[in-house]
């Protein structure tokens, strides 16, 4: 999973069962050599061998693992392989854009199993409309899960301003209908009886789509994605995990003020950074977007020390090379010494449907990976 800098540890109380579960589950999932033995769950859980046994025989009576084969002999008795069985859940992941909203059927190891589009988002109808559509797409993904899978959840990448915490918008640009209205709880409330069997985790996450799409291509050290479609932001893995800030608002990227008396940007000021990509390109000069672009970019390498910027949104990809080009030529402009900093520049390996994938896994980290998107937390016996 490449997100948690301490050992995943577990606890044998009684009433942290799901805990548990969920953390077996996840080292099953991010297992690099298809699965896992008990002896190396209980060294990597802290568990006792006991409850390790316990909670893979539920495990396999409940069909979420299955046994794969036996380790080569060294001298002692082989040890029986786990394997996480992907086909025996699934998670839904959502991009609620402002005029499309795309929608991800996955399994357990994130893959895609089945994706489509609709023509409709924030700013095509009313909240409540909007979640009345939402609910109705998750019902057609649960539909198209193989038969028994059990539903682990459903995440939403949204335009923010958002609270991560609450669920809630907080006067996106253009759309005040949607300021502090309570999306998670509502979508929530609509999807009574499709929630998850056996795992006590919310069953609808809601973050930033900068924040999802980051998620959809971890990695160790510092990465910056950045999204320009019809606006501009940024979501942050500093260290391997997301950064939200003290208001779970941490990423507004294109509302950095780069140009004092520049043009009006949607938020009230003048000269952000996304009203001047927006005018640049309305202008059908996309070279001179990327470059503003490349200055934030290099502005963020700056101030964080970022390692890796990847790059999304359907404008990056309406004109790649443009924007790769333009944003490692900027930072390599502005930094004092580039050979030294050496910041890669690509663009997201999950491509156009990076928020939707990150979505998904961001359901699937935090309901098989407990503490995956906060800081980790050791639980010992008392």
């Amino acid at each position: 999973m490449g997100r948690m800098e301490r050992r995943r540890a577990g606890t044998n109380l009684a009433g942290l069962r799901d805990h548990n579960t969920a953390l077996v589950l996840g080292l099953l999932r991010a297992a690099d050599d298809g699965g896992s033995s008990r002896v190396q769950l209980a060294a990597e859980t802290g568990l006792t061998p006991q409850a390790i046994s316990k909670i893979t025989a539920r495990l396999l009576a409940e069909g979420l693992i299955e046994e794969a084969g036996r380790t080569a002999s060294t001298g002692g008795k082989p040890r029986t392989i786990l394997a996480l069985r992907p086909e025996a859940g699934c998670a839904v992941g959502i991009e609620l854009d402002r005029l499309s909203t795309t929608i991800l059927l996955v399994d357990l190891a994130g893959t895609t199993q089945k994706r489509w589009s609709v023509d409709a988002g924030l700013a095509t109808g009313t909240p409540e409309q909007t979640v009345v559509m939402l609910a109705e797409q998750v019902r057609q993904a649960v539909d198209a899960a193989p038969s028994g899978a059990r539903l682990f959840g459903v995440g939403v990448g949204a335009r923010g301003p958002l609270d991560y915490v609450t669920g809630m918008l907080h006067r996106p640009a253009g759309l005040p209908a949607w300021d502090a209205f309570p999306l998670r709880e509502a979508l929530a409330a609509r999807l009574d009886g499709v929630g998850v069997d056996g795992l006590d985790s919310p069953t609808v996450l809601l973050d930033k789509d900068t924040n999802t799409a980051a998620l959809a291509a971890p990695a160790h050290g510092s990465t910056a994605y950045l999204h320009l479609a019809d606006g501009l932001g940024a979501g942050m893995l500093l260290n391997g995990i997301i950064y939200r800030g003290a208001r779970t608002n941490a990423g507004e990227f294109g509302h950095q003020v780069v140009e004092a008396d520049g043009p009006l940007c949607t938020c009230g000021a003048r000269g952000c950074l996304e009203a001047l990509c927006m005018a640049a390109l309305a202008d059908g000069d996309p070279q001179t977007a990327a470059r503003w672009l490349g200055l934030g970019a290099a502005n963020l390498v700056r101030l964080l020390d970022i390692d890796r910027i990847l790059l999304g949104g359907h404008r990056i990809f309406a004109a790649p090379d443009v924007y790769l080009r333009a944003v490692a030529d900027q930072i390599a402009g502005h930094l004092p010494d580039p050979v030294w900093q050496d910041v890669q520049v690509s663009l997201t390996p999950a491509g156009a449907d990076a928020v939707a994938v990150g979505a998904a896994h961001l359901v699937l980290d935090t309901m098989l990976a407990p503490h995956a998107h906060q800081p980790p937390v050791v639980v010992t016996e008392g």
